[in-house]
């Protein structure tokens, strides 16, 4: 993410000149990825909440050290969870309508062919909760597969692994666009330039609670597919070196407090919440879900740890050092080539969809579990010019299936004539 960009750029220069800090207190938002990694670099300082109030966490505490197989702080006490997000999705009802399309329920939806330059996504290497979501589109078919073949875990995951990758591929010859800022799919949506798009939640939900037509109906819907997604949290971390530590501790255990969790959730102007704009947030403590909160909030109807629609994410199967090659392979496979792909798209639905074309489209043998689920070195390196070279050789083989797959649907459509 740009985040983690300016992060390590600004540590590097300090190493360079000898200092330890960067002139920056708090590392707020974002997910856990980017905050592991920078824990991982030293680079984040021991938080003094968790001896000045132990009793908050833990199995008998009111804010678990991991929720949907999501981690809520460190193992090693430098970073925090202060409130949780989904990923999901966000929709237009009356574009919809207007496509003859059925509300989505589950990722598998926005692969719908009907879909056709309607969807509205986002680059997974500029932003981490993008690239999260991509990863948890891999997961969930992963832990499909395995449900459906538990006496082979190896060649259920390596199937998963494909089922995902082609699901990605479907969504994104959908896609009208692939934009560098997050926050841009559901605006197109709420204006019905997209029927659809992948968002997390607090953007879905606020375009959800500030638009309506004429008639009080929402212009833009926002759902968590069902089984398709996780309780992922949100961190603050004190960066070392911190320029005012003591202010910067007291103000990560004041986000911890009743009081300041109140506020994610709360409806502005009310006692426990914020002044004029709503958050629609989900705090990370158990506690504040209680039935006088939760009839003062945004989502009354809300109660994550009571929500069974999500899966346990199993950070063995996609995460570690699978988590960067993820983004790069959606980058290599969908945005570099995403005019091919999307032209080859078109010429396989006005075939109606060959199975010998579809095939060539959706192959990704190229990049099979086995090489690439634990991560690709080449693909993420930090070395430019290797990555750049390892991307266009995959890029070549993606755009070249494109190419042929365009070919074959289009000698079909003219046979066909």
């Amino acid at each position: 993410s740009e985040i983690r960009m300016v992060l390590d750029a600004g540590f590097e220069a300090a190493a360079d000149t000898g200092r330890v800090g960067i002139g920056i207190d708090i590392f707020f938002g974002g997910g856990e990825p980017d905050f592991s990694g920078q824990a991982r670099l030293g680079r984040l300082a021991p938080l003094d909440v968790f001896t000045r109030h132990p009793e908050w966490f833990g199995e008998t505490g009111v804010i678990p050290e991991t929720f949907t197989g999501e981690r809520y702080y460190a193992a090693d006490r430098t970073w925090v969870a202060t409130c949780m997000s989904q990923f999901g999705i966000c929709y237009n009802p009356d574009v919809l309508e207007r496509l003859g399309l059925p509300e989505p329920a589950q990722w598998d939806d926005l692969g719908d062919p009907g879909y056709a330059e309607s969807l509205a996504l986002a680059d997974p290497t500029k932003s981490g909760s993008v690239a999260r979501a991509f990863e948890l589109i891999l997961q969930n078919q992963i832990q499909r597969e395995l449900a459906a073949s538990p006496g082979d875990p190896d060649a259920a995951i390596a199937k998963g692994w494909e089922n995902g990758l082609q699901l990605i591929q479907r969504m994104a010859a959908n896609a009208r666009y692939f934009t560098d800022s997050a926050p841009k799919p559901p605006q197109d949506v709420v204006q019905g330039n997209a029927a659809a798009g992948m968002c997390i939640d607090f953007y879905g939900r606020s375009y959800e609670d500030d638009f309506t037509t004429a008639d009080g109906r929402p212009r833009l819907k926002w759902i968590a597919p069902h089984a398709g997604t996780t309780l992922s949290g949100d961190p603050i971390a004190v960066l070392k070196g911190a320029p005012h530590p003591e202010i910067a501790q007291a103000f990560v255990e004041f986000c911890l407090t009743p009081e300041a969790q109140r506020i994610w959730f709360g409806k502005p102007g009310t006692p426990h919440g914020p002044v004029a704009r709503a958050l629609h947030r989900m705090p990370v403590r158990k506690d504040v879900y209680t039935a006088e909160n939760l009839a003062a909030s945004t989502m009354p109807g809300i109660h994550p740890y009571t929500d069974e629609g999500n899966f346990t994410y199993r950070p063995e199967l996609t995460g570690g050092k699978a988590f960067n090659t993820i983004r790069n392979l959606v980058k290599v496979m969908c945005i570099d080539s995403h005019e091919e792909m999307k032209d080859a798209w078109h010429a396989l639905r006005d075939a109606g969809m060959p199975a010998d074309a579809l095939a060539v489209f959706a192959d990704v043998s190229a990049v099979p579990y086995s090489a690439f689920g634990k991560g690709d070195a080449r693909l993420d390196s930090k070395d430019p010019m290797e990555a750049a070279a390892r991307a266009a050789e995959l890029g070549g083989r993606f755009r070249e299936n494109y190419r042929r797959a365009a070919a074959m649907a289009r000698a079909k459509t003219t046979t066909s004539r």
